[in-house]
């Protein structure tokens, strides 16, 4: 498939490994050329730039630490040069340090909110500004439906973004349209056991874990749905509707 043929192209950040590759390799599948963008991992972006070009689309890596806003100008230039049909935009990058309020530091909070909040606004910022027209999807977090103290930048972050893509919406509509996935229990860390995965699924109303498949199956609904923007889609089998609070027909006095 040449670029003239497909959907146009969509940068992914954090296109290299785990979920950012797998919505790379899915946008490809679906027809987008792929503009890789990538921070450390240099071998592993090659590696999935040859998977997606084996799907007979174009794919080129883009180098850049997000913490450094100032670049990414300079980013969106080098993505827009080589891929003028740019049309999309996927916020899938993001840091992650587990941390009460109590324990944060002041280097763990401006560093997280550097990479996922601050590097997005600015990505918009500037898609905006070259293409005209497209769409973002923001990756957010199913963490977002509650106030889990114990990762209290992590999650203040994508709580922000979350509001942050109301608001870019808001601004960039008619021709932009901005939205948001929450994933749940899709990509646990490499730290997380068995054990705990299956702890973790008995919270959530499906009974099951998720697969990268149905983050990317609510990515490309937002991509393809031009009617649909400012909207925040958890995909997490229910899990963030779980804060069902006390009511009435709980009460029994004789527990008081």
């Amino acid at each position: 498939m040449t670029e003239q043929n497909s959907k146009g192209a969509a940068l992914v950040t954090g296109g290299a490994i785990r979920l950012g590759k797998a919505l790379a390799l899915r946008l490809a599948r679906d027809g987008y050329d792929i503009a890789l963008h990538y921070g450390r991992s240099a071998d592993a972006a090659e590696a999935t730039c040859a998977e997606v070009r084996a799907l007979d689309v174009a794919c080129e890596t883009f180098s850049h630490d997000l913490a450094d806003a100032a670049g990414i100008d300079g980013l969106l230039d080098r993505v827009h040069a080589r891929f003028p049909n740019l049309t999309a935009l996927v916020n899938s990058a993001s840091g992650y340090t587990p941390g009460t309020i109590a324990e944060t530091t002041p280097e763990q909070f401006d560093e997280l909110f550097a990479v996922n909040l601050k590097a997005p606004l600015f990505l918009m910022q500037a898609f905006a500004k070259r293409c005209g027209n497209g769409a973002v999807v923001n990756v957010l977090d199913n963490k977002i439906a509650f106030h889990q103290f114990e990762y209290a930048a992590y999650l203040l972050t994508k709580k922000g973004l979350a509001d942050l893509t109301r608001m870019a919406a808001l601004e960039f509509a008619p021709t932009i349209r901005v939205n948001g996935v929450a994933p749940g229990v899709v990509l646990p860390a490499g730290s997380r056991s068995e054990e705990y995965v299956a702890w973790r699924v008995q919270g959530i109303p499906l009974q099951r874990q998720g697969s990268t498949d149905h983050i990317a199956d609510a990515v490309l609904a937002f991509l393809d749905n031009d009617f649909a923007t400012g909207q925040v889609v958890m995909v997490d089998g229910g899990e963030g509707l779980g804060q069902v609070g006390r009511n009435a027909t709980q009460f029994d006095p004789d527990m008081v």
